[in-house]
């Protein structure tokens, strides 16, 4: 990527509105041609009439304002046999016109991050944040102009998406609880909206993850699907039909206090045994430490002693894996996706220890019979952040894509 400098034009911004949507094929037909396009590539409107049952008329008109939105574009007619009738011109999503802006909060540092309506990172930058709700809200705001000239110069900002962890009310843009970082009810919608002036999309980056596998990755052509992602906090969204399940205030998902961790092992909340409290980053560096694997209680400190080949940093994170294993052979069971995808430090970074995750799997799972084929990790490798920030944003653009206000 090219970085621009500072004092470059800034980005033109397409207003949408903030909020969640249902991850169907409902809503109307700009947005089955654009998810249509994503998931089959260039295809022609006669094509295009095919697959989504769309009269000729209505996709003739909808690539019309897709086209005339950026969103889309035509390609160079496709060179064959001299055929009658007008030439097949495949029609394309158009990457080249429009960015999602994202943050991902995590404990200690924030991840902002450009999207292209692919799903394509094109910037991305982490920073240390202070921890507390108002410090760390008014540092996006203070970081987020200087990011966007730098990385959006002649591009328009769909929105700005922010996810993290725990119980995120997306309806109403609230972190409702975030047990690590202390946070209660913290109106992010509302600050943010107030200081960017940016359509501001809010929602949990499990949630966040399930619509870009959904759109972007392993889950493109599925209906049913699990996100599993265990960091700082542990978390899963549950798609069914295409959809992402949410319940009553966003609360659907919540898996960290399953008793699936060792009996001894205290909660933060207030119980023993809890999943979160066997697996999460924090506690596994605490343990390490106590133990003298590292040096300090730091999950970076353990991956770095495993990729140099310590042994016993390799058993802390092959352990860890194999207890994420049961998770996800006990969500297998429960739900019965097509598919379940693992957002796991260890899946993502040692490749080489996966057949321990799908050893538990086969072990603990009466309905999964084939785990490489129902559980892979992230599709999106070191940028999942990124994108799990800005899948917030385009989840929106391609579930009812709008006629944008005029530029200025």
């Amino acid at each position: 990527m090219t970085a621009v400098s500072d004092h470059a034009r800034p980005p033109l911004l397409v207003a949408l509105p903030a909020g969640p949507e249902p991850l169907s094929f409902e809503g109307g037909g700009p947005g089955t041609l654009l998810r249509t396009l994503l998931r089959d590539g260039p295809s022609a409107r006669t094509e295009l009439v095919a697959r989504t049952r769309l009269s000729p008329a209505a996709v003739s008109r909808h690539t019309a304002e897709l086209i005339g939105l950026g969103l889309l574009r035509e390609l160079p007619p496709r060179v064959g046999p001299p055929r009658a009738g007008r030439p097949q011109v495949p029609m394309d999503i158009d990457p080249g016109h429009h960015l999602a802006c994202g943050v991902h909060i995590a404990l200690d540092h924030m991840t902002f991050a450009m999207v292209d309506l692919r799903g394509q990172v094109t910037a991305q930058r982490r920073l240390p944040h202070p921890g507390g709700p108002r410090q760390v809200l008014e540092e996006i705001g203070r970081h987020l102009p200087g990011f966007l000239s730098r990385h959006a110069v002649g591009r328009s900002v769909l929105g700005l998406g922010v996810v993290t962890g725990g119980w995120v009310d997306a309806e109403q843009g609230t972190v409702i609880e975030h047990a690590p970082l202390g946070w209660r009810d913290v109106p992010v919608r509302r600050v943010l909206s107030a200081a960017t002036r940016l359509p501001v999309h809010v929602d949990g980056h499990a949630r966040a993850l399930a619509h870009a596998e959904l759109l972007f990755g392993a889950g493109a052509g599925h209906w049913d699907l699990v996100q599993l992602f265990v960091g700082n906090v542990v978390d899963a969204a549950i798609a069914v039909g295409g959809s992402v399940l949410r319940g009553r205030r966003s609360g659907a998902g919540d898996v960290a206090h399953l008793p699936l961790g060792h009996i001894g092992q205290a909660c933060g909340c207030g119980r023993a045994g809890c999943l979160q409290s066997a697996v999460s980053e924090r506690a596994v560096a605490e343990r390490a430490f106590e133990a003298g694997t590292i040096p300090t209680p730091h999950f970076a400190l353990l991956v770095d002693r495993a990729r140099q080949g310590h042994r016993e940093a390799l058993r802390v994170l092959r352990e860890r894996l194999r207890t994420v294993g049961r998770a996800a052979a006990l969500l297998l069971d429960v739900v019965n996706p097509e598919l379940l995808v693992v957002v796991e430090h260890t899946a993502l970074t040692f490749p080489e220890l996966l057949p321990d995750l799908y050893e538990e799997v086969a072990a603990h799972s009466h309905l999964c019979v084939d785990p490489e084929q129902a559980v892979r990790p992230s599709s999106f490798g070191p940028h999942v952040l990124a994108v799990a920030a800005g899948s917030v944003v385009l989840y929106a653009v391609y579930r009812r894509p709008v006629t944008p206000p005029p530029h200025s």
